[in-house]
């Protein structure tokens, strides 16, 4: 008898899990679900059209071509939230790379100076769209663009006639994506600690959620959901351990996704980030500094633009006029939305950026694997995108229609 109540309350359960996920579609509440699958689907395409698109160099490859925009994208998640755009980034990028460019190279400077005052200079940046947004009221819209125009106009100045500057392929900036943790303890001693760094968090919340009286993850979901990163992390190592190892910058980018998502998600400043992109007025009305908050976004946005243009460069080595140009802007905005960013606000994560980005470079790897024109890399990019934006559309939709908007 015991073992058949077991049995049923088993099944109960289950049939309990299965209506939660069917009423979390209803209500719109799809998670990364949707660009998880089309990352599965391109992969799948490109795999079967050239099998050398899973292949250890060709994916390593890809884990370092993802960093420098991704870190753009970042910032451009932290704006998103708010239900704002910020149009200036690539020029921002570019302008500190061709910053930290002269700077190092025609006037010697050393590369740790030039690279805080080129990081800094993208902070400031941001402060100041941030002040015409929020205090002047200007819309961001409009004073991004004209940051675009300017810090490339002014990216264009300090370039000068040359137009290009060429980094020493030996230095710290250019090492950024040409380093690679060779030892194979590395890649998984990384792989290692971060499932456990999330099973212990993710655990510690569950308790913590059990003793306040709200609902949380069961430990069988964890373990589940543990097992799972434990999967992707170890086949990541695997793979990267075959070519040249971990590459440092993968490693720096993860390691910035993990700090900025325990300050939008653990901190008072990011929980105001959120409640500002739910609704300006009743942040303002519940006390919140809603200027300050407003410009310490646009700050984010610029200092996360001027470090994805270093990276940029890095891989490059030099800085020239074509610096922050072509569709890096369209790349970065695109990463934050199709990874899952609302542009209505108040809805996204810094992950987000990890796999908005990964689904975009993952197109043109396998484009560029095919010989295909750039031209099919564009229209698919574009239609992913209008998906994406299709889907959040829909979802917030269903959530006003639930309630939960």
């Amino acid at each position: 008898m015991s073992g058949t109540n077991g049995a049923g309350g088993a099944g109960g359960t289950r049939a309990h899990r299965v209506e939660a996920f069917k009423d979390s579609l209803r209500s719109g509440e799809l998670g990364s679900l949707p660009v998880l699958l089309s990352l599965a689907s391109i992969w799948l395409i490109f795999v079967l059209l050239d099998e050398k698109f899973l292949s250890p160099r060709n994916l390593s490859n890809l884990s370092v071509d993802i960093v420098g925009t991704g870190l753009i994208a970042v910032g451009v998640v932290f704006v998103l939230l708010l239900g704002e755009i910020d149009l200036s980034v690539g020029s921002v990028s570019g302008l500190a790379a061709a910053t930290f460019a002269v700077l190092n190279v025609h006037h010697g400077m050393a590369e740790g100076l030039a690279v805080l005052i080129a990081v800094v200079m993208g902070a400031a940046i941001g402060a100041v769209h941030g002040f015409f947004f929020a205090q002047v009221g200007v819309p961001a819209f409009v004073v991004t663009l004209a940051g675009l125009l300017g810090w490339n106009g002014l990216m264009l100045y300090i370039l000068g006639s040359s137009g290009t500057v060429n980094l020493d392929d030996e230095g710290m900036v250019a090492m950024l994506t040409s380093h690679y943790f060779h030892d194979v303890a590395v890649a998984y001693g990384v792989a290692a600690l971060g499932t456990a760094g999330y099973f212990l968090v993710s655990l510690r919340d569950a308790r913590r959620r059990v003793a306040a009286g709200v609902p949380s993850r069961t430990p069988a979901r964890i373990a589940v959901r543990t097992g799972a990163l434990a999967v992707v992390a170890f086949a990541a190592a695997f793979v990267l351990n075959r070519f040249q190892g971990l590459p440092l910058a993968l490693l720096i980018f993860i390691a910035v996704l993990v700090g900025l998502d325990c300050v939008l998600r653990r901190t008072t400043y990011g929980r105001m980030i959120f409640a500002l992109g739910g609704g300006v007025e009743a942040a303002r009305r519940a006390g919140l500094g809603v200027v300050w908050v407003r410009i310490s976004v646009f700050m984010m946005s610029g200092t996360m633009a001027a470090v994805g243009g270093l990276f940029l460069a890095s891989r490059v080595t030099s800085a020239s006029q074509a610096s922050g140009g072509g569709n890096l802007l369209m790349n970065a905005i695109a990463a934050a939305v199709i990874g899952g960013t609302s542009l209505f606000g108040g809805r996204g994560r810094v992950w987000s950026a990890l796999l908005g980005v990964l689904v975009i470079q993952s197109i043109a790897s396998g484009v560029a694997l095919l010989g295909i024109q750039a031209a099919v890399q564009f229209m698919i990019t574009g239609g992913v995108l209008l998906v994406a934006v299709v889907i959040d559309s829909l979802s917030r939709r269903a959530q006003k229609a639930h309630g939960r908007v």
